[in-house]
């Protein structure tokens, strides 16, 4: 039950501190302390629209995200390992009206990992990822991509589950066990690049010999020299907060608080993605609707 309550407070508490929530609440303050603290009132919007506008400048948050990208790319071809383990986070479940399971942004996580299995990397690949009960529950995470993957030409065989997870944490605890019952502690960690830091730090607390896979970049070369990065948008305005919990995870762990590490669970960056997704396709089609 404290498990539960943390991750959901885990889940609640980020809404505050990422952009969108913040300005919001510094609004209200703003409200409350317009008849009696009109200066008080004044400062707080001020602080509301910079906070809007840096979190939507393209190049704050292209900075904030290659800090994160750039820390674990390899310097040569992977090594091979006794197993290749997938984080969860990469994958919508296939609930009406969708097909099948979905992949997101964040599904390179599985691509990547079905192609280092084809080159002969390990022999087994760890899957780890549940599903968080109030969020739509249903099959674990782990069994979609298990799905995934024998699309992608894994047999089930080479297939480990860890069904259970629902944070970073717990992903790595879990991964541990599976690896002890089999004897084996050398593992590619997969995940997003910008998930990778805190991720490193965790499965390395844990006593895994981990060597990171990262995948998902955000942030490319010719990016970083567009003109583009210093102009206001919507996209730099949704991916701030995926960025922030990275940053602020991997700073936690620093610090040795791995311990109530609420990883991929405190990821509320999806609510933002689809209320920015939305409207774009709202907008769009009333625009293309009236012309």
């Amino acid at each position: 039950m404290t498990n539960l309550m943390f991750l959901f407070l885990s889940k609640l508490l980020p809404l505050f501190i990422y952009p969108l929530g913040l300005a919001c609440a510094l609004m209200v303050l703003a409200l409350v302390m317009l008849w009696k603290r009109p200066r008080i009132a004044a400062f707080s919007l001020l602080l509301a629209l910079a906070t809007i506008l840096i979190s939507s400048n393209a190049g704050v948050t292209a900075a904030m995200t290659r800090s994160l990208e750039q820390q674990y790319i390899p310097t040569g071809a992977l090594p091979t390992a006794d197993a290749i383990v997938i984080l969860g986070g990469a994958l919508r479940q296939q609930i009406p009206p969708r097909p099948m399971v979905e992949v997101m942004e964040s599904g390179d996580r599985v691509l990547y990992g079905a192609q280092l299995y084809r080159e002969g990397k390990a022999p087994l690949v760890i899957l780890s990822g549940g599903r968080i009960p109030w969020m739509g529950g249903g099959t674990p995470e782990s069994e979609d991509m298990a799905k995934l993957l024998a699309q992608l030409d894994v047999p089930a065989s080479a297939m480990a589950q860890d069904p259970t997870s629902l944070n970073t944490y717990e992903n790595a605890v879990n991964v541990r066990k599976l690896l002890q019952e089999r004897g084996l502690n050398r593992v590619l960690l997969v995940t997003s690049a910008t998930h990778m830091p805190r991720s490193m730090k965790i499965f390395q607390k844990q006593g895994i010999e981990a060597i990171a896979a990262p995948t998902d970049f955000l942030v490319t070369d010719d990016r970083l020299t567009s003109s583009g990065l210093f102009q206001e948008n919507y996209s730099a305005f949704c991916r701030m907060p995926s960025g922030l919990t990275s940053l602020l995870g991997y700073s936690r762990n620093t610090l040795a608080w791995s311990s109530t590490d609420c990883g991929d669970g405190c990821d509320s960056s999806p609510i933002y993605l689809a209320h920015c997704k939305g409207l774009t396709a709202v907008l769009g089609w009333n625009f293309w609707g009236l012309k």
